[in-house]
């Protein structure tokens, strides 16, 4: 298992390896070792899946604020996903920066998010299942969300905003010059 950092060195891919032969593959998803070596301690509580059936469906950008900020840990076990990360710490050289990488279940890579940032994804394929893993119990008093398309984070998003398939939280959701400070 490899731990690459991003353009924003917080968020790191995780590339496991997998073990084929004619009858297919092996892979260890997640190590808590390996990542510990890499400044990954994290103690996941909860397991959380997602399909969308359309391609184009945008799923964020969410967070939770403190006392109970998520860390997750991102991958794609059906179809294709461009998965993007917001920093939003503050006193942070990355603040407003984004990192956005394809994830597959085809490639099997993984993105980790910590504290601090708003996640989302988009489809790139119809039928797409994603899993992840978070470091906080769901609190609906502490879930937010920031505008997935607002021009200030200069996300290259693969779908237009008129074709994008949203919740009405996500369409409503509040541009980043219009959050609160929320994290140092």
């Amino acid at each position: 298992m490899k731990v690459i950092p991003t353009d924003v060195p917080a968020v790191m891919r995780i590339v496991p390896r997998r073990f084929g032969d004619d009858r297919g593959w092996f892979s260890e998803t997640y190590r808590a070792d390996v990542l510990a070596e890499n400044g990954i301690n994290i103690a996941f509580v909860q397991d959380n899946q997602s399909f969308s059936a359309p391609q184009g469906t945008v799923r964020g950008l969410h967070f939770q604020i403190h006392p109970v900020p998520q860390a997750k840990l991102v991958r794609v076990l059906q179809g294709a996903i461009l998965d993007v990360a917001v920093d939003l710490r503050r006193s942070s050289t990355t603040y407003g920066q984004h990192v956005a990488v394809r994830l597959d279940a085809e490639g099997g890579e993984q993105l980790f998010i910590p504290h601090g940032f708003a996640h989302g994804f988009c489809t790139l394929t119809p039928n797409t299942m994603v899993a992840y893993k978070v470091d906080a119990y769901y609190s609906p008093e502490h879930d937010r969300a920031l505008l997935w398309d607002d021009p200030a984070l200069a996300i290259h998003w693969p779908v237009a905003r008129e074709q994008a398939i949203l919740s009405a939280k996500d369409k409503n959701a509040p541009r980043l010059a219009d959050l609160p400070h929320l994290f140092d």
